[in-house]
């Protein structure tokens, strides 16, 4: 480009510190917005697997594959699937070297990102109210603390519900009828060994066929955290008079709730180190498209949020990131640029957004006896990510030999 842009990036989230990352690594000096009062501010929720062909590209683009592995954890890759009887369905371990998916603390991560920035890239305390465009692309932005500032591009990285959006599109999240709460055991190998046993180095998935299920993963520092689940309204814990804040009251519920479960499952239910969190799964309609507005566009969650089977929602959203940060550098312009960007993001978030949605509604079936009992194959499955991030490379590498 002739001239650079003023690009402002909202939201401080993997998907817009990799973007801010890439664009500097190019000479481009974004600013990042973020309504957290700091990185490290608030709870980042869990683990995440990085998968070779896409998170980890992003990652290499930004020359952070290196501190990425010094973090990630390999062996976390193992999973094993449940019956409601403790019966083990299905295992998998990884071999010695397999990289195809290692995981790392979100929280990790987003320090990881956010440390490898400029100092005063991001600045926190600005939570958007709103855009207005004032012609030519520009936009300005309002800020809830009673900043604002002029953008000539806007990257919506804001998440689920994105006050950026609305200016592309009309589309909202809906609601995928699974609720469910938020568990945690920390120093799990010293202070609840039947958890450590029942999850091992990675994942335990278990499920009864009846819209009940309990997801944990091994986190880092002796921390196993993860979510009971069951198809429920947001709110069916007003419903049954439940106060989520009386630990006992919801141990009292899950465990009639769960009946049908076996005692051995059960401290993943009533052992929890921290209150219940109620959460719930949404999702944007897939595949979502919109019609290009200049001086806008929107990345990770902002754009394709889906449940999080597969765990494709932060691999494409670092991706996405990279990609539109690499297309600012290359194109002649900032409409150009997005346009490429979101041709590619569109083909490539609306066919596993909805593949993730029916497997969140096949895992939670009712009616459907054999949803728990169909585990992916992961042995395959990593191999598909190292052959996809292979394939990612040669055409990367065709398009750089035409260009030149």
């Amino acid at each position: 480009m002739k001239s650079q842009p003023r690009i402002a990036i909202i939201g401080g989230g993997p998907a817009g510190l990799m973007c801010a990352r890439i664009l500097q690594r190019h000479g481009i000096e974004p600013t990042v917005y973020d309504a957290d009062a700091a990185v490290d501010s608030r709870d980042p929720g869990g683990t995440l697997d990085l998968h070779a062909d896409s998170g980890q590209i992003a990652l290499e683009d930004a020359g952070l594959m290196a501190a990425f592995t010094a973090s990630a954890r390999a062996e976390g890759q193992a999973k094993s699937r449940r019956d409601q009887h403790g019966a083990v369905l299905a295992e998998f371990v990884p071999d010695a070297g397999d990289a195809a998916a290692p995981e790392i603390d979100r929280g990790r991560l987003r320090v990881l990102l956010h440390d490898s920035l400029r100092p005063g890239t991001v600045r926190w305390g600005h939570e958007l109210l709103r855009t207005t465009p004032v012609g030519g692309g520009v936009h300005r932005l309002a800020f809830a603390n009673g900043t604002g500032a002029e953008a000539d591009l806007v990257i919506g990285a804001d998440g689920a519900w994105s006050q950026v959006r609305p200016r592309l599109t009309d589309a909202a999240p809906h609601y995928l009828g699974v609720a469910f709460l938020d568990v945690r055991f920390d120093d799990v190998d010293t202070r609840h060994p039947a958890v450590a046993a029942l999850v091992g180095d990675g994942h335990l998935f278990a499920a009864d066929g009846d819209g009940r299920a309990v997801i944990v993963q091994r986190n880092s520092n002796g921390v196993v955290r993860g979510y009971v689940a069951f198809r429920a309204e947001p709110d069916w814990h007003v419903g049954a008079d439940l106060d989520l804040a009386d630990r006992a009251a919801v141990r009292s519920h899950l465990l009639r709730e769960f009946s049908g479960w076996s005692t051995d499952l059960h401290p993943l239910l009533t052992d929890t180190d921290g209150d219940y969190i109620p959460r719930s799964f949404w999702a944007l309609p897939a595949p979502l498209t919109w019609d290009h507005v200049p001086g806008i566009t929107l990345i990770g969650d902002a754009a394709h949020l889906m449940a999080p089977f597969g765990g494709h929602g932060a691999n494409l959203a670092l991706l996405d990131g990279a990609e539109l940060a690499h297309a600012l550098a290359e194109e002649a312009t900032v409409d150009d640029a997005i346009a490429r960007y979101e041709a590619t993001m569109f083909a490539r978030s609306g066919e596993l957004a909805a593949g993730a949605n029916e497997g969140l509604r096949r895992f939670f079936a009712t009616t459907s006896p054999d949803a728990p009992h169909l585990p992916p194959d992961h042995a395959q499955e990593h191999e598909n990510y190292l052959a996809r991030a292979a394939e990612y490379r040669r055409r990367r590498a065709g398009e750089a030999r035409i260009e030149r």
